[in-house]
């Protein structure tokens, strides 16, 4: 519905309520009708409520039809009115010298007091009905104030008062933003997805167990004091280092028309986070920043006890036998949890694999989605590297034991303007805590990796 025909229906309902409003002062409505008046005040309440929501949307959507001037003008006759109104209303209460003819009348039509009270509030409680703004309304403004704040198209205050947390040259992202980077994070990034993620503002910590406990037997009856049991834990920290990823927006997209902003910015900002955190939790081997915890090089290592060449006749057995193998590795307790994480030379491989039966070695899911490999969910990623894309990784185990720790608050970015002014750019700087480590006792290594061709190095040692 159009904003102009809401506001002609809004101004109709409105002077039906005025009516009504008149019909009780004047001792019109009689109380074998009240029941009616009352369900028909309800009823043009929640019309006006309704067509208040509507309005209020469309203007926070920027819905709006070629009768902008009119509309106005409607909306301004509108409230001149409801001012009429309501200023006839304190002079009706304030005529001292009518009060009595009003009381007369309200005996002659039956309703008392208290009734006409509760009428007379529930019309100007509809008649002072305001819009409300849906939950997906309102996260639309704050991503259109936060992307204009950051190219620059209102004030640090305006942003403030449209709920974006801005001071001292940087912008803290938006709840509703960082969710959708988030999100966007576990759909690239397979860790997030099968990981465990914590959002705390301190460092997390976890107990590893080094040393097994021994219990005692004793066949006899005991007659000295039962020895203690030694059991010895480490401890693993989960201590966020700054994160930080820079992202670029050309001026000539922010200037051009029809283009939306705030969809430029997330694109870049979702991108530029993603392509550097996946990289830290997967390898994590950006010289200087390296992550210890790392998939690959915190993850048991699996070789081969047959040399296997992919590129040679018959491989596809050799190759099954020592995935059963690889399979074979973790303890019970983990194996049951585990599932496959490969990279596409993995799964191009599997994809024209048979077992000892010729079946093939890579089916779908019994519920249509992704695939089984050996009786366990699979899934590929291409940060999952080896020594060149051509060659098949796997990893094996259960991906819970993958720890993620997002400080909540802590994603922020800054614009940095001058910086790339002379390539016409604007720059956007993003800044997050954060920590991912593969955290298991030595005693169940949660996650084993295999890549084909690998050789063990201390074979023969």
């Amino acid at each position: 519905m159009k904003r102009k025909t809401l506001l002609a229906l809004q101004k109709r309902t409105k002077a039906r309520l005025t009516d009504l409003r008149g019909q009780v002062e004047q001792g019109e409505v009689r109380a074998e009708g009240l029941e009616a008046v009352n369900q028909e005040i309800q009823e043009l309440a929640t019309e006006l409520q309704e067509i208040a929501n509507t309005l209020a949307n469309m203007d926070a959507n920027g819905e709006e039809d070629s009768a902008d001037e009119e509309d106005r003008g409607d909306g301004s006759e509108d409230d001149e009115k409801r001012d009429g109104e309501d200023g006839s209303a304190d002079g009706d209460a304030d005529s001292g010298e009518e009060g009595g003819e009003e009381r007369q009348g309200e005996q002659r039509s039956g309703i008392s007091d208290e009734q006409r009270s509760n009428v007379m509030t529930a019309i100007g409680s509809a008649l002072s009905t305001r819009g409300k703004k849906t939950s997906k309304t309102k996260e639309k403004e704050i991503r259109s104030a936060f992307a204009n704040f950051v190219v620059g198209n209102i004030s640090e205050a305006e942003a403030r008062s449209l709920g974006v947390e801005a001071g001292n040259g940087s912008v803290t992202i938006p709840e509703v933003i960082a969710n959708e980077i988030i999100t966007y994070a576990q759909e690239e990034n397979l860790l997030r997805k099968y990981g465990s993620r914590h959002r705390t503002t301190g460092n997390v910590k976890y107990p590893v167990l080094v040393q097994k406990a021994e219990a005692n037997v004793n066949k006899t009856e005991r007659t000295a004091e039962m020895p203690e049991t030694d059991i010895e834990f480490d401890e693993i920290l989960l201590d966020p280092a700054e994160f930080d990823a820079l992202a670029t927006v050309s001026k000539k997209l922010i200037k051009m028309s029809g283009v939306n902003v705030e969809d430029i910015v997330v694109e870049e900002l979702k991108k530029a986070y993603v392509r550097k955190e996946t990289n830290y939790m997967f390898n994590g081997d950006d010289v200087g920043n390296e992550n210890p915890g790392a998939l690959a090089k915190k993850s048991v290592p699996y070789y081969e006890s047959e040399a296997v060449d992919i590129t040679a006749v018959g491989y596809s057995q050799k190759l099954y036998q020592q995935l059963v193998k690889m399979k074979g590795q973790p303890v019970t307790a983990v194996l049951k949890k585990s599932m496959w994480i490969v990279n596409r030379a993995a799964l191009t491989v599997l994809e024209g694999m048979t077992d000892t039966t010729g079946r093939p070695l890579l089916h779908q899911s019994t519920d249509g989605v992704g695939y089984k490999l050996l009786g366990h969910k699979l899934d590929f990623a291409d940060e999952v590297s080896g020594a060149n894309n051509e060659t098949p990784v796997f990893y094996f185990g259960d991906f819970k034991a993958f720890h993620i720790q997002d400080v909540i608050g802590a994603m922020e970015l800054q614009k940095l303007v001058e910086k790339f002014a002379g390539t016409n750019k604007i720059g956007f700087q993003i800044y997050n805590l954060l920590d991912g480590q593969l955290v298991y006792s030595p005693f169940e290594p949660a996650v084993y990796r295999y890549e084909v061709g690998e050789v063990d190095p201390n074979a023969g040692v």
